[in-house]
């Protein structure tokens, strides 16, 4: 079928505010759950410091996955959880992930003969950051970790941990990530940046809508979907009572990683020599400081002014 295109977020207040855009994933695993279904998705688990791919049936464990993680999801065994739970139940496999990993598990399940059986969203990717350079920075146990909070809003989101019963700002590694330098050699040659995608729905941010669709934008949060098989359009039409939505296009929603892969940084094997020459303490100074903040400021603000342009 022919990509749809949608503006959306979630009713519910509460909901829409503990999501990372405009809860259109939390719209979904509602569904998913009330009907007997599992997802699988990536939870980040405070004992291993790792983000995990992980198979859930209850709206707790669903809420441990809400929010953006800016750092790599392990699949572990999640494939094979997957394919164990359909063969024992007769519900359906709802898996969120990144355009690769989602296009991993479309496979698996093809293989699998259980592709009638899975449901298939895949996130718009910034890209991957290496999780070493994560676990340098943070140095030890925590409680929690967001990269979205929304007390200033949807448009200036906090990052920040939680150690000890104590909020710490991460600004620095949120200047490392967007820096782009961390990312993964394959995520700036990424085939996934691109609205043509083999999934049944598409989601992320949708960013520049404040311009495109001023009358629907909400400060809260605002989700862009796109939908691109009839299996996603009936998953569609089963949440709409959930939401807020208004049609788009794909030409007015273009994001830059739904046009290109993130591009990789002159400096990039600079960046690195410096990792393993000086550790974290050398990039974080050398690449996370105050001065680079204003640089990556500008850089995004060149990436707001191509989303307006286009």
């Amino acid at each position: 079928m022919e990509t749809k295109v949608y503006a959306a977020r979630i009713k519910d207040k509460e909901e829409l505010l503990a999501s990372s855009s405009g809860g259109i994933f939390t719209a979904v695993s509602d569904l998913a759950i009330s009907e007997g279904d599992a997802i699988v998705s990536a939870v980040y688990n405070y004992s291993s410091n790792r983000n995990e791919f992980t198979l859930y049936t209850s709206k707790a464990e669903r809420d441990k996955a809400r929010g953006s993680k800016y750092m790599q999801a392990i699949p572990g065994d999640s494939y094979i959880t997957a394919e164990e739970w359909l063969k024992n139940n007769k519900g359906k496999v709802y898996f969120f992930g990144m355009g690769c990993q989602a296009d991993g598990f479309r496979k698996f399940a093809k293989s699998r003969g259980l592709k009638d059986r899975v449901v298939i969203i895949d996130i718009i990717c910034h890209g991957v950051p290496s999780p070493k350079i994560w676990n340098d920075y943070i140095g030890g146990k925590i409680e929690y970790v967001t990269f979205k909070d929304k007390t200033d809003g949807w448009k200036k989101p906090r990052a920040f941990i939680i150690r000890n019963g104590e909020k710490e700002e991460i600004s620095e590694y949120d200047r490392i990530f967007y820096g782009d330098w961390a990312l993964r050699p394959s995520c700036y040659k990424c085939r996934y940046a691109t609205t043509e995608r083999k999934v049944d729905i598409t989601i992320g941010d949708y960013w520049g809508i404040d311009r495109i669709m001023p009358d629907f934008y909400s400060p809260d949060g605002n989700s862009l979907v796109l939908i691109h098989s009839d299996k996603g359009m009936e998953l569609w039409k089963k949440i709409q009572s959930k939401l807020e939505y208004k049609e788009s296009d794909l030409v007015e929603c273009i994001q830059p990683n739904l046009a290109h892969p993130t591009n990789e940084p002159l400096n990039r094997v600079e960046f690195w020599s410096d990792y393993k020459k000086g550790g974290i303490d050398r990039i974080l100074k050398k690449y996370a400081s105050e001065k680079m903040k204003t640089k990556i400021v500008k850089k995004l603000k060149r990436v707001v002014k191509t989303i307006k342009n286009r």
